[in-house]
């Protein structure tokens, strides 16, 4: 356990972001290793069937994913109040949400995934390896709610690497199995699904004996749960259903633009899947950067510090920023290099359509930092409802560029749907950061003048 709210703001955003980067790489390493191996292995078609999920799996994956880091940000706040009884309730009752929630998403992703498929015009020859991919990682919903959960509330007490600990077996695992499925036993796209599956239990299974062993604040008993009362609940569901919300939100724009790749064709949906995956690895610092604001804004928030959360967020963007116009450069040079990768050279109408994807993605890259800090900046204040209110923006562009610049500009107007969707984000959260600027600083000065009467009496 590590308190934020003691220290260099820059040194502790750093080192606890450092980790949370090489951790979220090794998460990829997930999805690469399914990308790389079915596109090498069982070739484009079934490339582009695991890759046309990808905006499903966020719609559901992500609301998963949103839930439990909005329910850790009230641990996180207990923890930096040094309130450990309500900590331990705390996560007590993220645990029965986050059971409640699970069984509710594995039961309509998983019944209505065909229905979902056939929405988002998916190509007849990739629709059955796709039916099975997602059918597959839906029913294992609960797995990926279970380390989510346990990673962000062993982070919310200030431990980033212990969970990249388990993230890098994991994912190495996950490779190994991968390569076992559907090479040795040819289980095709679902030999990619359980090696997912297999490898993440593992990782929950690390994150509980870490907590039994090493973490007595979170070891939980009966009536633990038996003090959960319906304010509790309530404040939890404050917060995260809202960052839920958000990431569908989200996914439901990245929907509408998949259904429109899917119109434009294989190739199309190929070169996008191979594209995004590298675009993902790049973006992470960026993301890191924002994971760690929400936490370090959360702790202090609890702390009462906030001169150090308004000094945090200006070293977070500055580091941000500086990455991403590095990373956008190297992205545009070097891009459709990488994506040989995942299709080799003998793809150049996938190599032509991801040298566009990159040329426009990146160029936006230091929008795309800005927003990472200002909403989880704004998430570990409590503020949940602006972020969501962020993503309907997001959603309305995505939105408009599947519909108009699609089919107007065909793969080059789809590629503009996430710059458009950043623009439309930081429009809303920036009018709302600068208003909680002003009320930190009204609540730090409050607190210097009443340091000051005490210390004169």
């Amino acid at each position: 356990m590590k308190e934020l709210t003691k220290g260099s703001p820059i040194k502790l955003i750093l080192t606890f972001a450092i980790p949370l980067l090489i951790g979220n790489l090794f998460q990829q390493l997930y999805s690469l290793s399914d990308t790389i191996i079915v596109g090498q292995t069982l070739g484009v078609n079934a490339l582009a069937a695991v890759g046309s999920t990808g905006s499903i799996q966020f719609l559901i994956i992500g609301f998963a994913q949103g839930m439990t880091a909005g329910l850790s940000i009230m641990t996180a706040q207990f923890f930096g109040a040094h309130d450990y009884r309500k900590v331990r309730e705390s996560f007590a009752t993220s645990i029965v949400i986050s059971l409640i929630v699970t069984a509710i998403l594995t039961f309509l992703s998983v019944y209505f995934i065909h229905d979902i498929l056939m929405l988002m015009n998916t190509p007849a020859e990739i629709e059955e390896n796709a039916q099975t991919f997602s059918t597959i990682i839906f029913g294992g919903i609960g797995i990926q709610m279970a380390y989510n959960l346990l990673a962000n509330i062993i982070r919310s007490l200030g431990d980033s690497r212990t969970p990249l600990y388990f993230l890098i077996i994991a994912a190495v695992l996950n490779v190994l199995l991968e390569l076992l499925f559907i090479i040795v036993f040819h289980w095709g796209v679902a030999g990619a699904g359980f090696a997912t599956l297999v490898a993440q239990l593992f990782s929950v299974l690390l994150c509980v004996l870490y907590i039994i062993k090493k973490i007595p604040l979170l070891q939980i008993h009966w009536y633990d749960f038996k003090k959960i009362n319906l304010k509790m609940i309530t404040s939890h569901l404050n917060v995260g259903f809202p960052m839920a919300f958000q990431s569908s939100i989200i996914a439901i724009g990245s929907i509408m633009i998949q259904s429109a790749l899917n119109s434009l064709g294989t190739t199309a949906v190929a070169a996008t899947t191979a594209s995004s995956k590298i675009d993902q690895i790049a973006t992470l610092p960026m993301s890191s950067f924002g994971v760690a604001m929400a936490t370090y804004t959360a702790q202090n928030y609890g702390a009462a510090e906030y001169g150090r959360i308004l000094k945090g967020v200006k070293s977070a963007v500055t580091m941000s920023v500086g990455f991403s116009i590095a990373a956008g450069l190297l992205m545009i040079i070097f891009g459709q290099n990488m994506v040989t990768i995942f299709v080799g050279n003998a793809n150049p109408g996938v190599l032509s359509l991801s040298q566009i994807y990159f040329n426009v993605n990146a160029s936006f890259y230091p929008l795309l930092a800005v927003l990472f800090i200002f909403r989880n900046t704004l998430q570990g204040l409590g503020k949940s409802i602006v972020p969501t209110l962020a993503g309907i923006a997001e959603l309305a562009m995505r939105i408009g560029a599947a519909l108009f610049l699609a089919t107007r500009f065909g793969y080059a107007g789809a590629c503009f749907a996430s710059p458009l969707a950043w623009i439309g984000s930081c429009l809303v959260l920036i009018t709302s950061y600068v208003q909680s600027v002003k009320m930190l600083k009204r609540r730090q000065k409050e607190k210097d003048e009443q340091s000051d009467l005490l210390t004169d009496n």
